[in-house]
């Protein structure tokens, strides 16, 4: 294993970022540039990647839209060696099995699971060739590890991203791929921030409710989860494959 330098625990890597605008992905862009790695951040939103550079111009983005596939794989080629995935994009639909329409179901799985089948098998092949990399996949508490109720498109969704870590890992894990799932309880982020405000009504009650299901009594902070990122990104994690990291404040317990 190597140890980290002073260079940063990332550095001479290159890494790849969905939904690097805000959020859980922009946190983790900012921590693996902050730690040595060439990061190409990506997302469909070009207002926020340029915010992004403005605020660490090291980073090179790209606009993506994670549901073309012929867009992935020019991304992929473009940027051509990638050591580090982190697939972060995401859609949250609320709602049971009842309120689950055919498009809802589907838009879930497209954005959730099949842009992750396509970016992995994107890389995979360039990681393979090198030897070694890293995939880190988003998915959530909301998913075979906890029900939540009105999540029934997301959580199934989320528990797939659980079924696909695990199957990247145990094809490649001799081969010098490793691949693993972080799954964030409820983490305060501009597109939850955006839910509560679509629900209308007293936000402040809806934020309220949030938290106090939370045992720890307070939100997840998106650079929390880019920590845990930027571990399992790293070499320090070289044993460490097919495994999913809970990262909630306690509220799977």
């Amino acid at each position: 294993m190597t140890s980290p330098s002073h260079a940063g625990r990332l550095a001479g890597k290159r890494a790849m970022v969905t939904a690097a605008g805000a959020g859980i992905g922009r946190a983790t862009a900012l921590a693996f540039a902050a730690e040595g790695a060439t990061v190409l951040a990506t997302d469909i939103d070009t207002a926020s990647l340029a915010s992004l550079v403005a605020e660490q111009p090291s980073i090179t983005t790209r606009t993506l839209d994670v549901t073309d596939p012929a867009a992935i794989a020019a991304v992929v080629v473009e940027a051509g060696m990638v050591d580090i995935l982190f697939n972060c994009a995401g859609y949250v639909h609320a709602g049971t099995i009842l309120d689950t329409d055919e498009a809802s179901w589907r838009r879930s799985f497209t954005i959730n699971v099949d842009s992750m089948f396509h970016t992995c098998r994107a890389v995979l092949p360039g990681m393979l060739e090198r030897g070694g990399g890293s995939i880190v996949n988003m998915s959530s508490v909301a998913s075979s590890i906890k029900g939540v109720p009105n999540r029934f498109a997301y959580s199934t969704t989320k528990a797939a991203v659980i079924g696909l870590t695990r199957s990247i890992a145990a094809d490649y894990v001799a081969r010098g791929v490793r691949c693993n799932a972080i799954c964030p309880g409820t983490v305060k982020t501009p597109s939850l921030a955006d839910r509560v405000r679509a629900l209308g009504g007293d936000e402040e009650a809806v934020w309220r409710g949030f938290t106090e299901r939370q045992p720890m009594g307070r939100l997840g902070d998106p650079r929390e989860i880019a920590a845990l990122a930027v571990y399992l990104a790293s070499d320090e994690s070289s044993f460490t494959t097919g495994t999913v990291h809970v990262v909630d404040g306690g509220w799977s317990n």
